[in-house]
């Protein structure tokens, strides 16, 4: 057995066969480099009248779809098995694999804007996102796979963007990378907080590889989703925390985070780390 099939898995749910290729690209990455397999779930709903036993009943094409993603996977020389998940809702499903397939971390597909406005991500993302038992990805599917030459990543402080930095650290070393780490400060913010941030970014750079072409950039607004939203633009892949708004203290994403995913001129991959 190798030491990626004895390692907790990343484990992605695949429903979308338009978007799976983009999910599993980054999916790949993150598994190969930290040697861990991954695992390709489904998960069925069963409406209340049909047994979970029986959910086999309303199965399509996802055995097709499952065993596409662990071909794709096995071809890039990442170990991958592929799971159904029968359950009542999906964001059921979604967490209780990770603590049926001892999950180490998550990688999901977010598709855009959800209809309702007291739904931040959708419907089952933030369900999966306040109770998943492991770090969480989430993949804004919306532009094409290209060529990854530079990653930004936006900086405000706590452990969601240490993630996030971690996360290019990884991609970056996959695909030979630039990276830059992004803080945007407030034009009225006083010398010390210039100076708490300034060290803030050379912080995050110790997490990065050495080998890595790393800069960091202060950046005065007072519109951070926007001056964020508009350095995207001139970067491949943005990579950030869910959360770290002081307006809105335990909230699953801030409204940051929301409006870069949302606005971004790159694809965009939003970052929760497991909170003891």
């Amino acid at each position: 057995m190798s030491s990626a099939e004895t390692k907790q898995p990343l484990i992605v749910p695949v429903a979308n066969p338009e978007t799976v290729d983009r999910l599993l690209d980054t999916g790949i990455d993150i598994a190969r480099a930290q040697s861990r397999p991954l695992l390709a779930v489904h998960v069925v709903e069963v409406p209340p009248q049909v047994p979970l036993s029986e959910g086999d009943q309303l199965l399509d094409d996802e055995p097709q779809l499952l065993e596409y993603a662990a071909e794709k996977a096995r071809a890039c020389d990442v170990p991958a098995e592929t799971k159904l998940r029968y359950a009542r809702d999906t964001a059921t499903g979604i967490v209780s694999s990770v603590d049926a397939y001892d999950g180490a971390s998550l990688l999901m597909g977010w598709r855009g804007r959800p209809r309702r406005r007291d739904i931040v991500l959708g419907s089952f993302l933030d369900r999966v996102l306040a109770e998943a038992p492991c770090d969480v990805y989430i993949k804004r599917i919306k532009y094409p796979t290209r060529t990854l030459d530079s990653i930004l990543v936006p900086i405000a402080g706590g452990v969601h963007d240490e993630l996030a930095t971690e996360l290019a650290g990884v991609l970056a070393s996959q695909h030979d990378s630039s990276v830059t780490l992004l803080h945007v400060e407030h034009p009225e913010a006083d010398e010390r907080t210039h100076t708490e941030k300034a060290a803030l970014l050379a912080d995050r750079r110790e997490l990065l590889p050495e080998e890595r072409d790393v800069s960091e950039q202060l950046v005065e607004s007072a519109h951070v989703a926007g001056a964020i939203s508009d350095a995207t633009t001139e970067h491949d892949l943005t990579i950030m925390g869910t959360t770290r708004d002081p307006f809105f203290g335990r909230k699953l994403v801030g409204s940051v985070a929301q409006g870069v995913g949302r606005t971004a001129g790159s694809s965009v991959i939003l970052t929760r780390r497991q909170m003891e």
